[in-house]
């Protein structure tokens, strides 16, 4: 898997779920489909009327998820900006060539009550469910910088095997000194968490007899 993979995924599932969040701090939900993706950007669209627009403009934040019918979850967390006024034509026109059902939303002149809106930068999350283990991967959107997630066992850990034994994805594994990770204080760390296949359940940190595990 990688970011153009999931980029094409997106496109395919169509219609996308964006989060925001209003001047109340209530969180906001729409379905959009009127998308166009190039390689490293998607640029979307919406009316200038709409609270979905104000609060682009105003803060910026989204996240935008799809699922697949294979139990895919794709989650792209960004700022949206708009784009330039002289390239907003340009970018509406493309879309409306795209999604021909949006002239009999906004028929003749009125697609020029729509703001075309830029993600270029960002943090992409592919989770796949449907296949055993798990698989996650995280990808960075332009030059993004990715936020480290997860559970990881630190050099308090005593070598007492209790997380692996209750993880539901059987991602926790025994490694010997010479292979074993080295923490802070220089002490091999018996035990590793595989982060490709963690649910982050956070099973492995409630079940730790000494609080070795941490979350990020």
């Amino acid at each position: 898997m990688d970011l153009s993979t999931c980029l094409m995924k997106m496109k395919l599932v169509g219609v996308l779920a964006f989060a925001t969040v209003d001047a109340n701090g209530a969180p906001q939900i729409r379905n959009i489909s009127a998308i166009h993706y190039e390689p490293n950007a998607l640029y979307f669209l919406t009316a200038r009327g709409k609270n979905f627009c104000k609060e682009l403009l105003e803060d910026g934040r989204v996240q935008i998820l799809c699922y697949t019918k294979y139990k895919e979850m794709i989650r792209l967390s960004a700022r949206a900006h708009a784009v330039p006024q002289e390239d907003q034509r340009k970018w509406v026109d493309k879309i409306f060539e795209e999604q021909p059902y949006l002239a009999n939303v906004y028929p003749g002149d009125t697609r020029e009550i729509t703001t075309i809106f830029c993600i270029d930068q960002g943090e992409l999350e592919y989770f796949n469910l449907g296949v055993k283990p798990i698989f996650r991967e995280t990808y960075s959107l332009g030059n993004a910088k990715i936020q480290e997630k997860g559970y990881f066992i630190t050099d308090k850990c005593i070598g007492c095997g209790k997380c692996m034994k209750v993880c539901p994805q059987s991602c926790i594994v025994k490694v010997d000194n010479e292979n074993g990770s080295e923490g802070k204080n220089g002490k091999r760390k018996p035990f590793v968490i595989n982060q490709n296949h963690c649910l982050h359940c956070g099973s492995c940190f409630e079940n730790c007899p000494v609080g070795a595990v941490v979350r990020k």
